[in-house]
């Protein structure tokens, strides 16, 4: 069984006191907690795939770390329309705008 040990290695803890020091806290804190909740998720995934078999394991993180919803065609459309205004405009940004307005009633 692999170590899963909730105490960081020295260097992630190195990293997270420099960003304290530059005034992150917030954002520090919240990466501590999710490394630790992380650690934790995989002993459990580890253990249940032990037990019980393949499968068991990987149904729990997928359950507890869905990945991120990708963004709506409307958001996209959104974030195309702001990278216009700041100058870092794509040839692609015109038909994913076009699609967007497609999708809207007359």
């Amino acid at each position: 069984m692999t170590d899963h040990s909730i105490t960081p290695p020295t260097e992630l803890v190195r990293q997270w006191a420099d960003m304290l020091a530059s005034g992150s806290g917030q954002a520090v804190f919240a990466m501590a907690a999710q490394w630790g909740a992380d650690q934790e998720l995989e002993a459990c995934c580890e253990l249940l795939t032990d037990e019980w078999g393949n499968g068991h394991g990987d149904r729990l993180r997928r359950l507890r770390r869905p990945s991120p919803k990708p963004p709506s065609l409307k958001e996209q459309a959104f974030e195309a329309q702001q990278r216009l205004m700041t100058g870092a405009w794509r040839a692609e940004d015109w038909q994913l705008i076009r699609r967007a307005l497609d999708t809207l009633d007359d």
